[in-house]
């Protein structure tokens, strides 16, 4: 996983709310043998027509969602079945993170643990970022805090294991890994 620290990015918008999983990343493409390339189906019956063209105003098809790092969600975005096919597609398609009012708790739990960040925001923050997509927005991860370019900033919440993972670009294998020596320290002890 790759470390975390602070970045910045363009916003792009899908204020649609109660975004499920299987919207996420359709259950058909839930057997693919790896994560590298399952972005291509983030949002795939809503990006392609039945032939597989992209859809042009979709705004994942235009120019600009390519240089976003961070997409601007409505209310409850990830909400459904607990696949984490779903943040493997936004991290895969190029997302560091969403920011939202709310996220399903195991959408939330996925994409911390995948090295996806859910940003939960009031709704006047939310409000400033959907009027204003493409603003330019700061994360800041050691102080999480969220900064938007005209100066309007808010915390947001994180809990400590999360973000200890993220900001030194490990999972939560990689610590156990990490903790080998004092493991064996005890297993020795007892």
């Amino acid at each position: 996983m790759e470390k975390i620290l602070k970045f910045s990015s363009s916003t792009i918008n899908l204020a649609n709310e109660d975004i499920d999983t299987d919207q996420i990343v359709p259950a058909r493409f839930l057997t693919l043998p790896s994560k590298e390339g399952i972005g291509d189906c983030l949002f795939y019956d809503w990006r392609f027509d039945k032939f597989g063209n992209p859809i042009e105003d979709f705004f994942l098809n235009k120019p600009e969602a390519k240089k976003s790092s961070i997409l601007v969600a409505g209310n409850n975005f990830g909400c459904g079945s607990s696949r984490e096919h779903a943040p493997w597609a936004l991290v895969d398609f190029g997302f560091k993170a969403i920011i939202s009012t709310s996220f399903a708790d195991i959408f939330k739990n996925n994409s911390l643990k995948n090295g996806l960040i859910p940003i939960t925001v009031s709704e006047d923050m939310h409000k400033t970022l959907l009027d204003n997509e493409g603003i330019e927005v700061a994360v800041d991860l050691e102080s999480l805090k969220l900064e938007t370019e005209t100066g309007k900033s808010c915390s947001f919440p994180m809990e400590s294991f999360s973000r200890y993972c993220l900001i030194n670009g490990i999972d939560q294998l990689g610590y156990i890994i990490s903790q080998e020596l004092e493991i064996t320290k005890y297993e020795n002890a007892q």
